[in-house]
């Protein structure tokens, strides 16, 4: 008896049967991609310990799949520059992932103090007059100087981020005296304002990394970058901050911990 017209229970109308997904019916590259999702996850998670992973027939009967699906695996992250494949050596993990948390407002250093040492490289600063757009973003009057601050900033002595940031002049222009290389802007903007931050909005987006950025970066040009933009308030509600960072994808990953409100109204 079929699974599509067989009997249901008795009073139960008969509903059309979902298709069972098998193995047979999907390509080895749908299945390829779902192994290496599961993989980098172990990989960023620290779960392969001194950074070799097993052999790739281990790892086929660990992830239920053929040694040729778990190859083509290991093969998309040794593209995203993730592992290492070497004859005789077997795959290593070639690059740290370092997470970073979005469910609370931390600056970088505060975000990744376990995992080494933040240090940030002033490129430029200075009093500007913004686009029309950030003024309006940090509610200025029209032709109201920001400070403006780009610096790139390296995690263990790698690039990791280069951070363009528009600050309101009362908030932005007493930080010419402080130590940016070793202090989070956050930080700073607390011992200035003497009042804690309050809330941000953030976007975050894939973008390609153009030519000077890339640079900067030291990665290759048009590789995808994690951008966010930021703009972060007061305790009292004020507009201080407005960033946009692009960070090196292939070394931090973005998690969180998100809650579902039943009290809020969902969409239809």
């Amino acid at each position: 008896m079929s699974q599509s017209d067989g009997p249901l229970e008795a009073g139960m109308e008969k509903a059309t049967a979902v298709p069972v997904m098998t193995d047979t019916r999907r390509s080895r590259a749908d299945r390829a991609r779902q192994v290496a999702d599961l993989l980098r996850r172990e990989i960023v998670q620290g779960g392969f310990g001194e950074g070799r992973l097993p052999l790739e027939a281990a790892l086929a009967r660990e992830f239920g799949t053929s040694r040729n699906t778990m190859r083509e695996a290991l093969d998309l992250l040794r593209g995203e520059g993730l592992v290492e494949r070497c004859p005789g050596v077997g795959t290593t993990v070639a690059g740290e992932k370092y997470p970073h948390d979005l469910h609370r407002l931390l600056g970088l250093a505060e975000t990744l103090h376990e995992h080494g040492r933040v240090s940030n490289e002033v490129r430029t600063m200075g009093l500007i007059e913004p686009p029309a757009a950030v003024g309006r973003r940090l509610g200025l009057a029209a032709g109201e100087p920001v400070v403006y601050l780009e610096r790139l900033r390296r995690l263990n002595g790698l690039p990791l981020s280069l951070d363009l940031t528009y600050l309101v002049r009362d908030v932005g222009e007493p930080l010419f005296d402080a130590d940016l290389e070793r202090n989070d802007i956050f930080v700073l903007l607390e011992q200035v304002t003497g009042q804690p931050l309050g809330t941000a909005e953030l976007t975050m987006e894939a973008v390609n990394a153009d030519a000077h950025t890339a640079a900067v970066l030291d990665a290759p040009r048009g590789a995808a970058l994690l951008m966010i933009e930021r703009l972060t308030h007061l305790s009292d509600g004020r507009p201080v901050d407005l960033e946009f960072v692009r960070f090196r994808g292939d070394r931090l990953t973005m998690r969180g911990h998100l809650h579902r409100d039943p009290e809020e109204d969902t969409c239809p």
